[in-house]
């Protein structure tokens, strides 16, 4: 299991989170569901502040978020009308067995406790219902992106992390991969904002958190894709790995 330091440290910055966090591309969430009746009763797992709820009811079906964190919690009241977030974990989410058409988790399933994570979802879940974690990884074939995962360590690249997810355990059927190609606009005050909402940044000292904010000026200033853009693009692949519960 990930640091839990790190894994909850996220609150006491939730609403820049909310604010500079990428969207989820809408043919990503509809992939993660596919086959799925609407609504379908979607559990969204490390719900964060409602970035992926969101996503989720956009598409019409109903979602229950579970959040661990209170500060995220309180921020995705705030942000996504008419959702009110669980106190759980992945390890232990309070619902009923068989509540679940579908659980989602975005950006968070890297944090579980897998083994104990992957029972207490099989139980949530009806049988043929699926599990789907999503990330937005940033495309690192961008010159100036892999910089920047250099500079924030923003943790592992989009292959390796497709590397690791590929058994959900015995209750599940074979994981499938799918990539979705998608781009945000950020100013360049926007990207130091999403910087200082990733893990690394929040538990580092003082001394780091300098030391990342001065090479991150750096290279905004200096390399040729960004130094004087008001705006500019940075890349995404959304990862979504999908089983079906036996």
């Amino acid at each position: 299991m990930t640091d839990p330091t790190h894994a909850l440290s996220f609150g006491a910055a939730a609403s820049d989170y909310d604010r500079f966090r990428p969207r989820y591309p809408e043919q990503a969430v509809r992939w993660a569901l596919d086959g799925l009746g609407v609504p379908a009763r979607v559990v969204d797992l490390g719900a964060g502040t409602g970035i992926l709820t969101r996503g989720v009811l956009a598409l019409g079906h109903e979602v229950q978020p579970v959040e661990p964190d209170p500060g995220m919690r309180a921020q995705l009241e705030v942000a996504t009308s008419g959702s009110t977030a669980l106190a759980g974990s992945a390890e232990s989410v309070p619902l009923p067995d068989g509540a679940a058409d579908a659980v989602l988790a975005g950006q968070a399933y890297h944090w579980f406790d897998k083994d104990r994570a992957h029972a207490e979802i099989a139980r949530l879940l009806r049988p043929g219902g699926v599990l789907a974690p999503i990330w937005n990884l940033r495309d690192e074939r961008t010159g100036w992106v892999a910089e920047l995962t250099k500079i924030a360590r923003l943790g592992d690249s989009a292959d390796d992390l497709a590397g690791r997810v590929t058994d959900f355990g015995s209750a599940f059927e074979p994981v499938e991969q799918a990539w979705f190609p998608h781009r945000t606009t950020l100013t360049p005050d926007e990207l130091v904002g999403m910087v200082r909402t990733r893990s690394y940044y929040l538990t580092a000292d003082p001394q780091r958190r300098q030391g990342v904010d001065r090479e991150l000026h750096e290279l905004l200033d200096t390399h040729p894709d960004l130094a004087g853009r008001e705006r500019f693009e940075l890349p995404y692949r959304t990862l979504v790995c999908r089983a079906r519960r036996r």
